[in-house]
């Protein structure tokens, strides 16, 4: 299997390098970055550095290299411009040591125009840069993914109000295929980990970065595993592992596949999201005229939109009636592995991460996401 680096990481590798450009220190094609709360370092190549605006900027370039073939990032060129801010000791107002800018290509959340970086990326930014701020100034940081913003027309961005380019997203240093065998056992080796401590019964599953995100924006108090595109294999394990309760909590353009019978749900493997609701549309007696309307759709937003415009209530009903399909289905596919009365409850959200939909047993689980 492939395997590589996650974003951050180049990120923190173009950014030290023009850090160390800045205060006079020699360029090296590469940085060693630390990863928080481990005792490694990584190796990391850089293209190239310089100084710029009279020698008071310098611009680090490096280019991802994710090791996977499917990935939106593998070979993103990265620039970061670093520049030095003195501390005015008059200014009571605390400010942070280091200043993280959305350029151009970078992605910011709609709602507040915040930059879209993960608690881990911050970390490994933190990690390898405050150590050569010179004592007495903060650092200024721009992210600048010149390719950024026409690789996010190819992602799910928008639909999680995320705009004008690429969010700068990971959990850990490595990467890993969500659709390779790796993934399904590293996900398999969580379960096996949390059920020996303390466990009681119940286990969340996120649906990718955003799911996890928004899980822990929750503060939800029960164990939580990240289990990529390896939903169905992952469901018929905790069976066997004798969980009492699956909580699926994700994106409804991923899980309205298991409405479908689509348990490993990486999109060049199995798409049918259109197909399902049209499907679940005709169940619901919608009108022949929208159904059409939505089959001539490409994504799962849209579609909801204009159920929405023709009747909310019904909308609703809608998908109320997929999550709890997804509830039948994936108990179905689980015991046709292995005999289980282990409870499969879903709780879906929306584009603007607002929790929306749940099926019979996610209902009775939806206080944990509030």
């Amino acid at each position: 299997m492939k395997k590589g680096f996650s974003l951050p990481l180049w990120v923190a590798g173009a950014a030290r390098s023009a850090l160390k450009k800045l205060v006079g220190l020699p360029f090296e094609n590469y940085e060693l970055i630390k990863i928080p709360n481990e005792k490694k370092e990584i190796k990391i190549a850089i293209h190239s550095v310089g100084l710029l605006k009279d020698k008071s900027h310098a611009l680090g370039i490096s280019f991802a290299k994710s090791g996977l073939d499917l990935d939106i990032t593998q070979n993103l060129e990265i620039w970061t411009i670093a520049s030095l801010e003195k501390i005015s000791f008059n200014n009571s107002v605390q400010t942070k040591p280091i200043n993280i800018i959305a350029g151009f290509g970078v992605g910011i959340k709609e709602n507040t125009s915040e930059i879209c970086i993960s608690d881990f990326a911050k970390e490994v930014l933190y990690e390898n840069l405050l150590n050569i701020i010179p004592e007495g100034f903060n650092l200024n940081l721009e992210i600048i993914f010149p390719n950024g913003k026409f690789l996010a027309e190819r992602t799910s961005n928008k639909s999680f109000g995320i705009v004008n380019g690429l969010s700068i997203i990971g959990t850990s240093a490595e990467t890993y295929s969500s659709a390779s065998p790796a993934q399904l056992e590293e996900a398999k080796t969580n379960l096996a980990s949390l059920i020996k401590n303390d466990f009681r019964g119940k286990v969340v599953f996120v649906i990718g970065e955003n799911g996890l995100n928004l899980a822990k924006n929750c503060d939800v108090k029960l164990p939580i595993i990240k289990v990529g595109n390896w939903i169905g294999p992952l469901l018929v394990d905790a069976a066997i592992k004798n969980v009492k309760t699956v909580i699926l909590f994700g994106y409804h353009g991923k899980l309205i596949k298991l409405a479908g019978g689509i348990f490993h749900t990486h999109n060049h493997l199995a798409d049918g999201r259109i197909e399902i609701l049209v499907y679940l549309a005709v169940k619901e007696k919608v009108p022949s005229e929208i159904i059409i309307e939505l089959s001539q759709l490409d994504n799962l937003e849209n579609a909801l939109l204009i159920l929405e415009k023709f009747n909310k209530s019904l909308a609703d009903k809608l998908f109320k009636n997929l999550s709890n399909t997804i509830e039948k289905r994936s108990f179905t596919y689980v015991n046709r592995y292995v005999k289980t009365d282990m409870e499969i409850a879903s709780i879906i959200f929306d584009r603007k991460r607002k929790i929306r939909w749940t099926g019979v047993y996610g209902n009775k689980y939806i206080s944990y996401f509030q």
